[in-house]
């Protein structure tokens, strides 16, 4: 950092000192300008004339108010403009006292609303004026008279150019500072979705699997002895789901990388065009499920698709660990309108209270998806036992993409 630039930072810090350094400069000039006769027969002469004691002390006044023009604007201008008028009336020779009214009223504009500038300004330079030419060297109209006129005017008008230039640093400063904080909010806002999102297919995918692994695993268990032959096929399928978790984990933990990534996946992600495989795979773990479809022909967005099938299979998953052995599950899928319905109905008796969703997060996680899309999802015990699951999702309505956080 120079020196220049250390130097104002200091003043910047101390403002006081910077006003009195300017009344220092004020009061030099203006006792500067009082040795100057401005009637000379060769124009403005140096020396030629000597300020009285009277405006030396009122110099002296006016300067030293200066140091203040901050904390009190305008009672610094009134106390300025009051020793200029003495001034302006009794010297003579005159000294340029109402160079120290000129700096107060620039202040006084700086720091003050337009209206209060005209006002004020108006009123300065009226009386100013107003004594300075019956009081001063005739005619009326002499340069010295119009000057403290012009004077004042430009003060007044340059203080509020330098208010109106600060204002409108402070807007851009203000709305560049609110956008940056919109910008990490919203970015905080996607990270969130995002997670929550990825949370909720982690949570599908490992309660989906996981769920069949341990009914699998359990039968392979009690029947290792006496019936080895089914416990190699529930020991197969243990395998199979195991591997699918693997897939589809992959699959998932795959939306972090880098889309470069040559390691990304590329399988694209589940959807009812495997709800027969879905199907199956609850079948091979003693879970009888019927499939009824009457969505022919109907083309879902790929983040519909998506949901639907986290839909059932969450719910499937319920029936699987909530409903008991001899449950049985119904599956529907139908086009209604600009809507596509899903259904997920079972008969088992540990399913009449419904899973606790103090437990985990599956009901909550098929809400999520369903109403982000702009749909609706229920669940509840059906009247005479079981429970059901039922998601109305939009077709024709705009969803977002896979990409985005939903």
């Amino acid at each position: 950092m120079s020196t220049l630039e250390r130097t104002r930072d200091w003043l910047r810090a101390h403002p006081l000192a910077l006003d009195a350094a300017l009344a220092a400069g004020v009061l030099a000039c203006m006792v500067a300008g009082s040795f100057v006769d401005p009637h000379g027969e060769n124009g403005a002469t140096w020396g030629a004339r000597t300020p009285n004691a009277l405006s030396l002390a009122l110099m002296v006044l006016g300067a030293a108010a200066l140091v203040f023009r901050r904390r009190a604007p305008m009672t610094v201008l009134a106390a300025t403009g009051a020793v200029s008028l003495v001034e302006l009336a009794t010297g003579d020779p005159r000294a340029p006292v109402a160079m120290s009214a000129v700096v107060a009223l620039y202040t006084v504009a700086s720091a003050t609303d337009r209206p209060t500038t005209w006002r004020v300004g108006l009123i300065t330079m009226t009386v100013l004026t107003a004594v300075a030419m019956p009081a001063g060297p005739m005619p009326w109209y002499a340069q010295e008279n119009l000057g403290i006129f012009a004077w004042t005017g430009m003060a007044a008008a340059a203080g509020d150019a330098v208010r109106s230039r600060r204002a409108f640093v402070h807007a851009i400063r203000e709305r560049a500072e609110r956008a940056e904080r919109t910008r990490e909010e919203e970015a905080r806002r996607r990270v969130a979705e995002e997670r929550l999102r990825i949370a909720r297919d982690l949570h599908d995918v490992v309660a989906h699997h996981i769920a069949l692994v341990n009914v699998q695993a359990g039968v392979a268990a009690h029947v290792m002895d006496k019936r080895p032959d089914q416990a190699k096929e529930a020991l197969a399928h243990v395998r199979e789901a195991s591997r699918s978790a693997l897939n589809e984990l992959r699959a998932t933990v795959g939306l972090l990388r880098q889309s470069g990534d040559p390691e990304a996946p590329t399988e694209p992600a589940p959807g009812l065009a495997r709800l027969d495989e879905l199907a199956d795979t609850f079948r091979n773990a003693g879970l009888p499920v019927e499939v009824a479809r009457c969505d022919q022909g109907t083309t879902l967005p790929a983040a519909v698709d998506l949901a639907a099938y986290r839909v059932i299979q969450e719910a499937l998953t319920n029936v699987q660990k909530h409903a008991g052995q001899e449950a049985k599950a119904e599956v529907s899928v139908v086009r209604v309108g600009p809507n596509v319905e899903v259904t997920v109905l079972d008969n088992g008796p540990g399913q009449d209270d419904g899973p606790q969703e103090g437990g985990g997060h599956g009901l909550l996680g098929m809400r999520e998806r369903v109403t982000a899309l702009g749909g609706v999802c229920t669940a509840g015990p059906r009247y005479g036992g079981g429970f059901r699951v039922h998601a109305i999702l939009p077709v024709k309505n705009r969803t977002p993409a896979m990409g985005d956080p939903v």
